[in-house]
């Protein structure tokens, strides 16, 4: 029998010049083996706003996934900064493997309209607290975002992109989120809007 093949790998430096040829707006899909989750490293705490969910994508490396703690432009321009979060919980028989790919963006309505969906509002440091809570006991991670380059390679946009309070412009099924997978078989579906957002 012939050895079985390692999993196909999209070479870094192609992922970055994808992100470059898309003018900064691929969308992507990954799922990754989490190995650290800490808050946003900030000399200026105002500016704090993310919790970087750090995983592994074997054969791939390393991928930062930037998660909303609140929103600053909403902040700034004196609207209410708080994130609201759904958790639609599930469940899950066996691991799903690590992979990154080019992906259609999700639709929040969609997920709505299929299931009940509530959505709690999070002060900024309840939010970050869970989040690390939730991204430290994690087995997997899988988000639906877009990829960005910095001095790394990291997933951002894991929200509803609808307008808000701060922001005009309107994406229709464009959203992010993150689904979260326990050792107990347990799973959650993060789903988070800000002010404004419908």
């Amino acid at each position: 029998m012939p050895a079985p093949q390692a999993p196909f790998c999209t070479p870094r430096e192609e992922w970055k010049r994808r992100v470059r040829e898309a003018n900064h707006s691929l969308y992507v899909h990954v799922i990754g083996i989490p190995y650290n989750t800490v808050i946003e490293p900030h000399d200026d705490e105002t500016r704090v706003d993310h919790v970087w969910m750090n995983i592994e994508v074997p054969p791939c490396g390393r991928l930062s996934l930037s998660v909303n703690t609140l929103s600053r432009l909403n902040r700034d321009r004196g609207f209410d900064p708080r994130i609201r979060m759904a958790v639609v919980a599930s469940t899950y028989d066996a691991r799903p493997e690590p992979l990154i790919e080019e992906h259609a963006p999700l639709d929040y309505m969609v997920i709505e309209a299929m299931q009940n969906v509530e959505y709690k509002t999070w002060e900024h440091d309840a939010l970050e607290e869970s989040l690390i809570e939730r991204g430290r006991r994690a087995v997997r991670i899988e988000a639906w975002g877009e990829l960005y380059i910095r001095r790394h390679l990291g997933i951002h946009q894991l929200h509803s992109r609808r307008a808000s309070c701060a922001v005009q412009t309107d994406h229709i099924g464009r959203d992010g989120a993150l689904k979260l997978y326990y050792p107990d078989k347990t799973a959650e579906l993060l789903m988070m809007k800000f002010c404004g957002q419908a």
